[in-house]
């Protein structure tokens, strides 16, 4: 096993400076101005080239959950950031307060699931839907509708992923063509 030399850059702001402790390997005081690249010598940390090439372990990802805000609205200049998404390894959750649902009682509201779309009905018209970033199992899906604030109903969703370990780093990819709101 051959150990290298293992250096960092960091692109500091020109505001910073700062006081790394004294030891052997690395230098005692760091400060940058501009947008300098520094470099810090982590050599005394034992580690190889090896060690950074080699691949992290299959359940590393398992308890990483990701999550972000997804626009409703199919105007592009309109972000509402109306679905909030939390994604895990096997499992996508939704919760959506979709303006143009203002309001719709939120028993009225059904989900209609498949394999890549989520419909939301008022009264058993769709009103809203969208094509997903990646396909469910539409069988494991589930959601709540409950009164939000200014009344816009609370629709959570929930589904199990088709294809287990793949992530979508998202919720949506397009509003659906019938979406009247």
């Amino acid at each position: 096993m051959i150990r290298t030399t293992l250096c960092l850059t960091f692109l500091v702001a020109s505001c910073c400076s700062f006081t790394l402790p004294s030891g052997q390997g690395h230098s005692s005081q760091l400060s940058a101005s501009g947008s300098e690249p520094v470099q810090i010598d982590v050599s005394d940390l034992g580690l190889t080239m090896d060690d950074l090439n080699a691949p992290l372990p299959s359940d590393f990802l398992e308890a990483v959950e990701t999550s972000g805000y997804d626009s409703t609205s199919r105007l592009p200049d309109v972000n509402d950031d109306a679905c909030f998404w939390t994604e895990t390894e096997n499992k996508m959750e939704a919760t959506l307060a979709i303006p143009g649902l203002r309001g719709q009682p939120a028993m009225g509201l059904s989900v209609l699931t498949a394999s890549n779309t989520v419909s939301v009905s008022a009264f058993g018209r769709i009103v809203w839907s969208c094509i997903l970033r990646g396909k469910v199992k539409p069988e494991t899906a589930k959601f709540e509708t409950d009164e939000g604030s200014d009344m816009i109903p609370i629709v959570r969703f929930e589904a199990e992923k088709a294809d287990y370990g793949e992530r979508w780093g998202g919720f949506i990819l397009q509003i659906g063509e019938d979406s009247i709101l």
